[in-house]
């Protein structure tokens, strides 16, 4: 009984932990074209990642990954001014990758991903994320499978409770 208390004290505090980047993108403290850089890192905090931009601005990446699903990426531009935020983890976004893209393109696109799992008889590489669920609210995982580097296809796993914490059954 002691263990169950922990975990579920554990997810408790994890959620919400988590529920502060899922405010990221309806902020009114964050002004387009006003904000900064400096003042999206005192809200959220230090960025998963940074990535520099070929108009000269930036975009910070705050990836909920490996137990959230969201992904929101920062654009700011060559001032270092707020131009926009958005998920990247939606369903518009994550149907965005075609076959062909590099891992550095995908990276650029989702985020950081939860897992990367290798396939030897296959030779796939495949990586995934936590998106929101479409139905029924079990987990939903977006799949990208790489080959030589390169989006070979795209697929989708649902996430039965039991899969999840296979000792609480």
């Amino acid at each position: 009984m002691p263990r169950h208390s922990s975990l579920t004290l554990w997810l408790t505090a994890l959620l919400v932990a988590l529920a502060g980047c899922a405010t990221l993108e309806r902020d009114a403290r964050l002004q387009p074209g006003i904000s900064t850089a400096d003042q999206v890192q005192a809200f959220y905090g230090r960025p998963v990642q940074v990535w520099q931009d070929a108009d000269g601005g930036r975009t910070l990446e705050y990836s909920s990954q490996p137990f959230g699903n969201t992904c929101f990426m920062v654009k700011l531009d060559a001032a270092g001014k707020l131009v926009g935020v958005r998920d990247t983890l939606l369903e518009a976004s994550r149907f965005s990758i075609t076959p062909g893209m590099s891992e550095e393109q995908v990276s650029r696109l989702l985020g950081r991903e939860r897992t990367r799992v290798f396939f030897r008889f296959s030779g796939e590489d495949v990586w995934d994320w936590n998106v929101q669920p479409e139905q029924g609210g079990y987990l939903l995982r977006f799949n990208v499978h790489f080959k030589n580097g390169r989006v070979l296809r795209l697929s989708q796993s649902t996430v039965f409770p039991s899969d999840r914490f296979p000792d609480l059954d």
